[in-house]
């Protein structure tokens, strides 16, 4: 039985890190915290496999997981590891671009609070429905609406968005 487990969570794993570790950089905005807060969530996936039930339902759990480390984990005063200063080489050329815009998303996420910022990433990442992040976040549909008009004035207010681009953004939600 536990050899199954074992094989099943390791394809899960296979076929989902990259995106659970883009969640993570997204979260974290630091290469060795998001690997961190990754490996964390997915440990705890781990033990808890014989009560997600369905696969589907395990990248799910895993970015709850996530969210829920994360928002603990800065609720302490210390945090064990510095993020580096400077990001690595880029490991391959052509790629520049989209590499200088992951590092600007990132900053601008990372001027949010965790809550905040968890709150647009599950919705504008993941596309997740409003419900769907209160239950990951275990909070109210109207907690979630309300952090999310929040993070979208902090970001327009500090001049990251524009007002054309908030006005599109509220009419997606009304869909």
């Amino acid at each position: 039985m536990r050899n199954g487990r074992d094989e099943a969570f390791t394809a899960f794993m296979a076929a989902r890190y990259s995106s659970l570790l883009r969640t993570a950089r997204l979260l974290t905005a630091s290469g060795p915290q998001a690997e961190d807060l990754a490996q964390e969530a997915l440990l705890r996936t781990y033990r808890a496999w014989h009560r997600i039930g369905r696969l589907e339902a395990a990248e799910a759990y895993t970015r709850t997981t996530m969210v829920r480390l994360l928002v603990k984990d800065r609720r302490r005063k210390w945090h064990g590891e510095v993020p580096a200063e400077q990001l690595p080489e880029v490991s391959f050329p052509g790629h520049e671009d989209q590499t200088a815009t992951g590092i600007a998303v990132r900053q601008v996420l990372q001027t949010l609070p965790p809550a905040q910022r968890a709150v647009l990433v599950l919705r504008y990442y993941h596309q997740l429905s409003e419900e769907e992040i209160a239950g990951a976040l275990g909070c109210s549909r109207g907690t979630v609406k309300s952090r999310a008009a929040r993070a979208l004035t902090a970001l327009r207010d500090g001049g990251v968005l524009t007002t054309v681009s908030c006005d599109r953004d509220r009419s997606l939600d009304r869909d």
